[in-house]
C-alpha cells in the first residue's frame, strides 16, 4: 500500500499551483519534506496525474546514458531531469553521472539484484494461528483496548515535544517526561516497556529534571547583556562583558547557555555558499592571484553573492574584466539556479570578438563545475580557472567588487522589495562602469579607461 494516497498528493500539488503559499509552508502544513513537494509538483507538471503513481522501473545502461546526455544538452538540474523522465528518486541521476565520469558506459550497468547465490535461503516463518475475537475473553479484549489507548496517548505526547529545545534534548529525557505525565493514567511498567526505557533510566531522568538549574543566574545575565546591546553580541563578546562585571566564566559555557536560550548574534547572518561537494570536475588555479591584465578580455573573474530584503533573497552573478575592473555582464535571480550563471555567461560571450578567448576564473561552486558550463567554455576555446577549496583570497578581485557594491549601495539604502533592489543594482553597475572613477585607472571610470586606450 502506498504511503500517501493519490487524493492527498493531488491536493498538495493543487495548493502549489494556486501559488498562495510557498513550497516550504505547504510542506510544513502537511508534515512533508519540501523536496518531496517539489518533486510531486515537477512530476505533475511533466506527466499529469500519471506522474504521481508510484512505480518501479529498471533502467539499462543505454537508457541511463540517454538520460544523462539529454540533461547535459538541455542544461537541466538533477530534479528537472528526474521530473522529465518520471524517475522516482532524483538522487539516481547524480549517481549515474558520477559512475559515468569514473568508469564510462560500463559503470552505468545496473548491479545484479538479489542475495548472492552462495547465501542459504532463510527458512520461511511459521504461519501464525488466526485468533478470532469471538473466542477471546472479555479480559483479553479489555487489555488490548487499554494498551492501544496507552500507545495512542504516548505517541501524541511524544509528538507534541516538537520545539527546538525539545529536539535538542536527550531522547531518553523526552521519553521519561512523557512517561511521567502518563503514569497517573496507565501502569508504570507498561509505559516503560512501551517507551523502551529501563526503570533506572526513568528515575535518573526524573532526578535530573527536578534538580535546580545551576546556571539560572548566568542565563539572566546573558539575556540582559544580549538585550542591552540589541542582539549585536555573540558569545565571545557576551563572555567579555560578563568578565567585565566580575563574573569568571568560560566562553564555552556561555556558548552552550546562549544556544539553549536561542540567542544568536544578528550582525553577521549566514552567507551564501555555492560549494556543494564534489559535483562535476574542478579546474586548476591557473590565475594564481595575478589580478592584472595587459589588455581587455584576457582575464575574467566571476562569482555569486546574496542579498536579503524583507525576508526574500536576491542573487547576483557578474563577470568582471581584470584589465579595467569593468563589469562585462551580470544576471540576477531570486534563486541560485544554474540558469542564473548560464544566462550571465551567454551575455558576456556575446560581447567578445572572434579572436578574444579570455581565461575565466571562479570559485569551486557547483554551477562552475557543471558539465554544461564547462562545455560552453571549451566550445569558445576559453581556459577555466578555479580558486583553491575554501580560499576566498584566490578570487579577491571579485570579492572586492562585492564589498564596494554593498558598502556604497546596499547598506546605504532601504529597500521595500526585491524588485526595487534589482532595479537599483542595475543602475549602480551602470554608474560603476561609466561614472565611478578609480585611482588605479588614473582617475577614469572603467569604460572611460578602456575607450581612451582604444582611441589611442
Amino acid at each position: 500500500m502506498a504511503k500517501y494516497s493519490m487524493q492527498f498528493k493531488l491536493a498538495v500539488v493543487q495548493e502549489c499551483l494556486l501559488g498562495e503559499a510557498g513550497v516550504r509552508s505547504i510542506a510544513q502544513k502537511h508534515a512533508l519534506d519540501h523536496s518531496t513537494v517539489r518533486r510531486w509538483s515537477g512530476l505533475y507538471a511533466s506527466h499529469g496525474q500519471a506522474g504521481l503513481v508510484k512505480k518501479f522501473t529498471h533502467y539499462p545502461s543505454e537508457r541511463r546514458l540517454q538520460i544523462l546526455e539529454y540533461m547535459w544538452a538541455n542544461e537541466l538540474s538533477y530534479r528537472q531531469t528526474a521530473a522529465v523522465f518520471n524517475i522516482r528518486s532524483p538522487t539516481c541521476v547524480p549517481a549515474w553521472e558520477r559512475c559515468y565520469h569514473s568508469g564510462g558506459v560500463d559503470a552505468l550497468k545496473p548491479r545484479q539484484r538479489g542475495k548472492p547465490k552462495k547465501m542459504p535461503d532463510p527458512q520461511p516463518p511459521l504461519p501464525q494461528p488466526h485468533v478470532d475475537d469471538e473466542t477471546r475473553t472479555r479480559e483479553e479484549l479489555l487489555a488490548e483496548v487499554n494498551f492501544l489507548r496507552m500507545e495512542n496517548a504516548y505517541l501524541k505526547k511524544l509528538k507534541s515535544l516538537s520545539s527546538t529545545a525539545a529536539r535538542a534534548a536527550d531522547d531518553s529525557a523526552q521519553k521519561a517526561q512523557v512517561v511521567s505525565e502518563l503514569r497517573q493514567q496507565f501502569p508504570l511498567a507498561d509505559l516503560l516497556k512501551l517507551a523502551g526505557l529501563a526503570r533506572s533510566t526513568f528515575y535518573y531522568q526524573q532526578k535530573v529534571a527536578q534538580a535546580a538549574d545551576k546556571h539560572q543566574s548566568l542565563k539572566l545575565q546573558i539575556q540582559s547583556i544580549f538585550a542591552l546591546n540589541k542582539g549585536r553580541y555573540g558569545y565571545r563578546r557576551v563572555t567579555l562583558a560578563l568578565r567585565n562585571l566580575g563574573q569568571q566564566v568560560n566562553h564555552k559555557t556561555v556558548q552552550r547557555q546562549m544556544a539553549k536560550l536561542g540567542l544568536k548574534s544578528l550582525v553577521r547572518p549566514k552567507k551564501y555558499r555555492s560549494y556543494k561537494g564534489e559535483v562535476g570536475q574542478a579546474a586548476a588555479n591557473v590565475l594564481q592571484r595575478q589580478f592584472e591584465a595587459k589588455a581587455a578580455n584576457q582575464k575574467w573573474v566571476t562569482d555569486v553573492t546574496e542579498f536579503n530584503v524583507a525576508g526574500e533573497k536576491l542573487y547576483l552573478s557578474p563577470v568582471m574584466d581584470l584589465y579595467n575592473g569593468e563589469i562585462v555582464a551580470f544576471e540576477t535571480a531570486k534563486r541560485p539556479v544554474f540558469k542564473l550563471v548560464s544566462s550571465m555567461l551567454q551575455k558576456a560571450l556575446s560581447k567578445l570578438r572572434t579572436d578574444d578567448k579570455p581565461m575565466l576564473h571562479s570559485d569551486q561552486g557547483w554551477q562552475y563545475r557543471m558539465p554544461a558550463y564547462q562545455r560552453i567554455l571549451r566550445q569558445k576555446g576559453m581556459e577555466q580557472s578555479m580558486s583553491r577549496k575554501g580560499n576566498c583570497l584566490d578570487n579577491a578581485a571579485m570579492e572586492s567588487f562585492f564589498a564596494v557594491l554593498k558598502t556604497e549601495f546596499f547598506y546605504l539604502n532601504k529597500f521595500s522589495s526585491v524588485d526595487e533592489l534589482q532595479t537599483g543594482i542595475k543602475k549602480y553597475i551602470h554608474y560603476y562602469n561609466h561614472d565611478r572613477i578609480k585611482l588605479k585607472l588614473k582617475g577614469l571610470s572603467p569604460v572611460q579607461y578602456r575607450t581612451q586606450l582604444l582611441a589611442t
